[in-house]
């Protein structure tokens, strides 16, 4: 399996080149309008008038409850593809848990947010680039479409109405072209970067510091992200944050915590080894510094968040402005849960211009008792500060609402939703 997937991944990547180089020389062959297979029938093929989100919003919310939940639809949807397109299937991990939660979501997104046209497309833009490392083509999405069609149907049954399927199909081709012109416009990077693990450091049982060289210059911030794939699975990715600013000697580290059996989590915690190579995906995440040196920054982290922190703490540190100010909240259960930072006292002692409070979940310790919500939003106002919060989504999630009901403007909150990693 392994073999053939690295010859398709080869193949693309040559294809690929070539596109480029089409696209070097006829600069006018580019955007939506060149995406491969558009045509008058294509699914990847630009909306000519402007895309009415708000009106398909209404009609698929009409008829929701007739394929929701929409486990149903996504394995109508899976069973359908394979069915017709059974050589689609090397393109998807062995596991297609992860996949279906992805999905999952993915739906739930566009329709929560299809009146918001603009937000969409950037969305499924930066979706777009990041599937090239997945070997993903428009004749791929043409397939999906037509699966999503049959499973529609197959899902809600004879109440199914053609103006909630057609609003479906209009939704799906304005994310779809949006993810072809994320595609399009990356063909100058990788679709994927190979890193050879330099260091693996077991932590605890559960929790690995691994870090990486890749073979190529890999371009991110502070606070991004990358998708990482482990050759025992190779189709399987896995979101984390690098625990590093950029470094002259251009390697990356990883925070991997062990969540479940048979994932990604697992190969990397309990399979990796140094000379191991592993797959990157494109850089993401919204989590970096503005270009205003000057905001005043709030640190909000518990558990594995602390590696986007701690890249963030290297990036002030290395561009530093007296005037801005720093408040670091560390959430722990217990101070023996914290396996890579120093003591409070070290980060501030190695940090001068770095407030740190320790905020303990259970049983006695240094620092403050409580819910770590509680114990930021009873520190102050913080509705001037540029805010990162950075955990486990049962962490994250409360924590960003209480911080807007308290009066954080959301465009001050820099939080990627990263889902729990199996």
């Amino acid at each position: 399996m392994n073999t053939v997937n690295d010859t398709y991944h080869s193949l693309l990547a040559r294809h690929d080149a070539m596109r480029l180089r089409r696209r070097l020389f006829s600069p006018a062959g580019t955007g939506r309008q060149a995406a491969e297979g558009a045509g008058p029938a294509a699914t990847a093929e630009a909306p000519q008038q402007p895309y009415d989100g708000a009106a398909d919003q209404r009609l698929i919310t009409d008829h929701l409850e007739l394929v929701t939940p929409f486990e149903d639809l996504i394995a109508h949807l899976y069973d359908a593809m394979f069915a017709h397109w059974p050589f689609l299937r090397r393109l998807f991990p062995e596991s297609m848990e992860f996949q279906r939660q992805h999905l999952d979501a993915a739906f739930r997104y566009l329709i929560e947010n299809l009146h918001d046209p603009d937000a969409v497309a950037a969305t499924f833009t930066r979706l777009g680039r990041d599937h090239r490392k997945l070997g993903v083509r428009p004749a791929h999405y043409r397939a999906f479409e037509a699966s999503l069609r049959e499973a529609l149907r197959r899902t809600a049954g004879p109440r199914w109405s053609e103006d909630a399927e057609r609003a479906w199909v209009r939704m799906l081709r304005f994310a779809v072209a949006a993810m072809v012109e994320g595609a399009e416009a990356a063909l100058g990077e990788p679709a994927a970067w190979q890193a050879t693990v330099t260091d693996h450091d077991l932590r605890r049982a559960d929790l690995a510091v691994l870090r990486v060289r890749p073979h190529e210059p890999y371009p991110y911030r502070a606070g991004q992200y990358a998708s990482v794939a482990s050759p025992h699975l190779p189709q399987a990715w896995r979101q984390y944050s690098v625990a590093c600013a950029p470094r002259p000697d251009g390697e990356l580290e990883f925070h991997v915590k062990l969540t479940g059996r048979g994932g990604v989590s697992e190969a990397l915690v309990a399979r990796t080894r140094v000379g191991d190579v592993l797959r990157l995906g494109p850089p993401g995440g919204t989590m970096t510094l503005d270009d205003d040196p000057t905001h005043d920054v709030l640190l909000v982290v518990g558990d594995t968040g602390w590696a986007a922190a701690k890249a963030l703490l290297q990036e002030l540190a290395a561009h530093r402005v007296a005037r801005r100010s720093v408040h670091l909240f560390l959430g722990v259960r217990h101070p023996s849960a914290l396996y890579d930072t120093e003591s409070p006292e070290e980060l501030r002692r190695r940090y001068p211009w770095l407030r740190v409070t320790q905020v303990i979940g259970e049983g006695p310790g240094p620092g403050e008792h409580g819910a770590l919500a509680d114990v930021v939003a009873g520190h102050g106002d913080w509705s001037r500060r540029l805010v990162f919060v950075s955990g486990p989504p049962a962490m994250a999630g409360p924590l960003v609402a209480r911080l807007t009901a308290e009066g954080v403007p959301a465009g001050h909150i820099r939080h990627d939703p990263l889902p729990d990693r199996a």
